[in-house]
C-alpha cells in the first residue's frame, strides 16, 4: 500500500527517512489528500485537515496548535512526541537558573558597554563586577510543578548535579515517570505548600482548560518573597498582569520565561526568550523521527502509541488484513461491527479493542488481504463509527 504525508514546517530529515518508498511526503501545495500529516508548530485549522486524514503528528509534547476535539468527533488520531524534546528544555530550564542567580544578563550587557579603548578596561571590569555578585544555586529549594518527562529531568538533575533541594508536584504522575524519580525528591500533595517553600519554581504542566491560568492571584501569593518563577512550559499557565504586578512590588524577585509578550519586554526583572525550549538539533531530530515512527505504524498496522486523544492499542498480526476503526464507546459496538463484517463475506481472525472516555479503537482482522469498498461502507454505517479503513498485511 502507498501513502501520502503532508507536512507544516521544517521536518527535520534524519526522521523523514524512516519513511520507505512507499510514501509520498510533500506540503500541502503537493499532497493534496494526505493520509497524515506531521507538524511543529504550525497552527493547524480544521479545514487544513482532508477527509483522508486518519492521523496528526505533532513533532512536539504540546498539541494546543491542534484542534483536537475537532479531529477526535472526526475520529483522526492525533499523537505528540513526549519526551523526546526533554533534555533540551531541562537544559535550558538549567540555564535561566542561572542567568538570575549569577546576574548573566546585566554582567554581559556591562562588559559589552565598556568602550573599546578604555586604556584601564581590566580595572574597569573588576570595579564593575561587584555590582553582578551572584548567589549559588546549592543548598537552595527548587519547587517543580509538574512531574512528567521534563519535569523528572529537571528534579533529578537539581538535585544530584546542583545539590538542590527538590519538591515536587504532580497529582496525574505516571508509574513509569514516578519510577524515574529519585527517591531524594520530596513529593508535595498541596501546591500551595510547595510554592512557599521555594527559592525557584519550575513549571512543567501541560496546558488545558484545567491549567489555563495555573499561577493566578491566590497561587502566584503563596510563592515563598523573593522566589523566582521559570515557565518553559506554556504561557497561558501563568497570569501575566498578576506576575507583573508581584515583580513591581518584590513578591517574585524573576520571572524566566520562553513565552515572550509585549508587556514583558523591557520589563528589568523578567528574562523572555523566544521559545528555544526544543530548539536543538538533538531535539528537533528526536521529535521528528519518533513522530514519524508513530504515524508509520498506525497506517501500516493500526498501532496507537502515544495519542492525546484515543487509546494506546496494538495487536499482533491473525489475518492477511486489518481493519482499523475508531468509534464511539458505545455498548454493543462490536457485535455490530462484527455482524457487519460477517454480511460482508469476511472471516474474523482475532480482534482487539480499547478505549479512552467517550472513543474507542477497534483492530479487527480478517483472512481476506482485500476489503471492499462494500465492506467499508457497511462498518461505516454501524451508528457511531467515526472512521474505518483497511491495511494489507500480507
Amino acid at each position: 500500500m502507498t501513502y501520502e504525508i503532508r507536512t507544516y514546517n521544517q521536518i527535520a530529515e534524519v526522521g523523514l527517512q524512516e519513511f520507505s518508498p512507499e510514501y509520498t511526503i510533500g506540503s500541502v501545495d503537493k499532497i493534496f489528500t494526505p493520509d497524515a500529516i506531521i507538524l511543529r508548530s504550525h497552527k493547524l485549522a480544521p479545514y487544513q485537515v482532508p477527509d483522508s486524514v486518519v492521523g496528526v503528528a505533532r513533532a512536539g509534547a504540546g498539541v494546543n496548535n491542534i484542534p483536537v476535539t475537532e479531529l477526535t468527533e472526526r475520529g483522526i488520531v492525533v499523537f505528540n512526541t513526549p519526551g523526546a524534546n526533554a533534555e533540551a528544555v531541562k537544559e535550558l530550564v538549567f540555564g535561566g537558573m542561572l542567568m538570575v542567580a549569577r546576574n548573566l544578563r546585566g554582567a554581559v550587557d556591562y562588559v559589552g558597554g565598556i568602550p573599546v579603548g578604555d586604556e584601564d578596561f581590566a580595572k574597569t571590569v573588576e570595579e564593575g563586577k561587584k555590582q553582578y555578585s551572584g548567589t549559588e544555586l546549592n543548598g537552595k529549594t527548587l519547587g517543580v510543578v509538574g512531574l512528567g518527562a521534563i519535569g523528572v529531568r529537571v528534579g533529578n538533575t537539581a538535585n544530584t548535579g546542583f545539590g538542590m533541594r527538590v519538591i515536587g508536584y504532580d497529582p496525574a504522575m505516571s508509574v513509569d515517570n514516578a519510577h524515574s524519580l529519585s527517591s531524594d525528591v520530596e513529593r508535595a500533595t498541596d501546591l500551595e505548600d510547595l510554592l512557599g517553600r521555594s527559592d525557584y519554581v519550575s513549571l512543567h504542566t501541560p496546558l488545558n482548560p484545567a491549567t489555563e491560568g495555573l499561577m493566578g492571584p491566590k497561587k502566584l501569593a503563596s510563592m515563598k518573597p523573593g522566589a523566582v518563577l521559570l515557565n518553559f512550559a506554556r504561557g497561558e499557565l501563568v497570569d501575566e498582569g498578576i506576575i507583573l504586578e508581584m515583580l513591581s512590588s518584590g513578591k517574585v524577585a524573576s520571572y524566566v520565561t520562553d513565552f515572550p509578550t509585549p508587556a514583558l519586554v523591557g520589563v528589568p526583572n523578567v528574562i523572555a526568550l523566544p521559545h528555544l525550549g526544543a530548539s536543538t538539533v538533538e531535539a528537533e531530530e528526536n521529535c521528528a523521527v519518533m513522530a514519524v515512527k508513530q504515524i508509520k505504524n498506525f497506517l501500516e498496522k493500526g498501532t496507537v502509541i502515544n495519542s492525546v486523544n484515543f487509546p494506546e492499542i496494538a495487536m499482533s498480526p491473525r489475518g492477511s488484513a486489518r481493519l482499523v476503526i475508531a468509534h464511539l464507546n458505545k455498548t454493543a459496538m462490536i457485535s455490530s461491527l462484527s455482524t457487519a463484517i460477517a454480511d460482508g463475506g469476511h472471516n474474523i481472525g482475532g480482534m482487539d479493542n480499547d478505549h479512552r472516555g467517550d472513543v474507542a479503537i477497534s483492530l479487527i482482522d480478517v483472512s481476506d488481504p482485500i476489503v471492499s469498498s462494500d465492506v467499508l461502507q457497511r462498518i461505516s454505517a454501524v451508528d457511531g463509527v467515526l472512521k474505518a479503513r483497511y491495511v494489507n498485511l500480507s
